[in-house]
């Protein structure tokens, strides 16, 4: 169960840590890290996926002005999101580096400073899919002790490779039939595993199942399996076994981590729903182990959404207090679900507590961000036709301010929220009065989102759906 102070407090702890030189995330200490300095070790800075650190990144109004941009070439697109190591043991000396995977599963360590390649991961079987639908949007992530990152890629596989040289430890296949079931969304580090989700690909050609998978980061075994569709079934099943398909979990967010405890949310999209072992169109917490479900909650007109193509999991569960879950859909509508009344494996089928439309009133695709600032806490939710803020207060969201500018997933870093607009450009905001302060340049892209991190904003930029084989990672850095 969710504790309304917990979250608060191990925020305030990873500041009393970065001081001691550690950073933490996920409930785990990932190495030792300079005291003035700090990781961005997966999507969304923690496993909670608040987007938003507490500890000061460097960017701020008085120096936004006078960033300097690099266009660092790479060998495929990333459309996903960076993650950063300072000071990592690459090659036998120290580099602050960014780790991205492309579109078509290779991995790179790009060097902060200077944004040369330090090394750079492919699979064997690259050329297989290489320019084909099957791609990947999956964030990396980093292990604990900082010299290990886990990938994903289309041939179903999760990748350990190496900080230090990107040379491959284990590979695990994650799905029975990759052509069929995408690893979409960012792997997380929580509680000593490893944990993915998947979804299908564009067309939502049957069959696929979305599933949650927990594996051991040192053997890359295979611990545990939940299944949206057929429940029942705790193994990795051919898709073509169950007798359901569909039930993606595909939000950008993916796994959402309570960092009180390591029970993991995810929402699923359209698929069959009956509350025993179906669950399209749901939201699920289920304990640390995915092992079994500790509560959940489906709409009442899931049936209607599921026939309409209107996913409740377009986006991933936002954690709003020790009470409140906030989840957005593709059906133009932000739900505020009270968890205390939705916890157990009885199905909870209704209306939600609250319900605002999205920012444009649009398909929301985004992972929205939460910000404590003092007592406050503030929700950003961008989508193709807006970007708006909001305070959270008693099972509420009292909307703060807005404008019609599209984006992908916002960022707060230091009192401003960066939201990268993929037609062109990543705007910055003032946090609280919604102010733009500039709209960094860079090119059109996808799901791609910034990350603010060092004195740094590293922000991939390209569209995985075009199927290149070449991109742009843009890197912005104080003069």
């Amino acid at each position: 169960m969710l504790r309304k102070k917990a979250p608060l407090m191990g925020r305030a702890m990873i500041v009393l840590v970065l001081a001691a030189g550690l950073l933490i995330y996920g409930g785990e200490a990932p190495g030792a890290a300079a005291a003035t300095h700090a990781d961005w070790p997966t999507f969304g800075w923690d496993s909670a996926r608040t987007s938003a650190p507490d500890v000061s990144m460097g960017i701020n109004a008085g120096n936004l002005h006078s960033l300097q941009r690099q266009q660092v070439k790479i060998d495929g697109t990333v459309d996903s999101s960076p993650i950063y190591l300072h000071g990592a043991m690459v090659k036998g000396s120290k580099h602050d580096v960014f780790f991205v995977t492309t579109t078509y599963g290779k991995t790179l360590a790009i060097d902060a400073d200077s944004g040369a390649v330090l090394w750079e991961f492919s699979p064997k079987d690259y050329s297989k899919y290489e320019g084909s639908y099957r791609i990947t949007t999956a964030t990396p992530v980093a292990g604990p002790g900082r010299k290990y990152i886990y990938a994903a890629a289309p041939d179903g596989m999760i990748r350990k490779l190496s900080v230090a040289d990107g040379q491959l430890v284990w590979r695990t296949a994650i799905t029975k039939l990759p052509p069929r079931e995408k690893i979409a969304s960012p792997l997380s580090y929580s509680n000593g595993h490893i944990i993915a989700v998947t979804g299908g690909y564009i067309g939502d050609v049957p069959p696929y199942q979305g599933h949650v998978v927990v594996l051991d980061p040192k053997t890359g075994a295979l611990l545990h399996v939940w299944n949206s569709l057929c429940s029942d079934r705790h193994v990795l099943m051919d898709p073509r076994s169950c007798k359901a398909s569909d039930s993606a979990i595909w939000g950008r967010a993916g796994a959402v981590i309570d960092p009180t405890n390591g029970n993991i949310f995810v929402a699923t999209g359209n698929g069959p729903w009956n509350g025993k072992d179906d669950w399209g169109d749901s939201v699920i917490e289920l304990n640390a182990d995915a092992t079994k479900i500790l509560g959940n909650y489906t709409p009442q007109d899931t049936h209607h959404l599921n026939e309409n193509d209107l996913d409740l999991g377009s986006s991933s569960p936002v954690l709003a207090d020790g009470r409140y879950i906030v989840q957005g859909g593709k059906d133009g509508y932000l739900r505020v679900l009270d968890w205390q009344r939705l916890k157990g494996t009885k199905p909870h089928r209704g209306r939600a507590s609250f319900r605002v439309r999205t920012p444009g009133g649009a398909k929301l695709f985004t992972a929205p961000a939460i910000w404590q600032s003092g007592s406050a806490t503030w929700l950003y939710v961008a989508d193709n036709a807006g970007t708006e803020a909001w305070t959270f207060a008693a099972g509420k969201l009292h909307r703060q301010w807005h404008n019609d500018h599209g984006g992908t997933s916002p960022v707060v870093a230091d009192g401003l929220v960066f939201v990268y607009d993929p037609e062109g450009g990543l705007r910055v905001y003032n946090a609280k009065s919604g102010r733009q302060l500039a709209k960094l340049p860079c090119g059109s892209g996808h799901w791609n989102s910034p990350i603010v991190v060092d004195g740094r904003i590293a922000l991939p930029q390209g569209n995985a759906n075009a199927h290149r084989t070449s991109g742009v990672l843009n890197i912005w850095r104080k003069h």
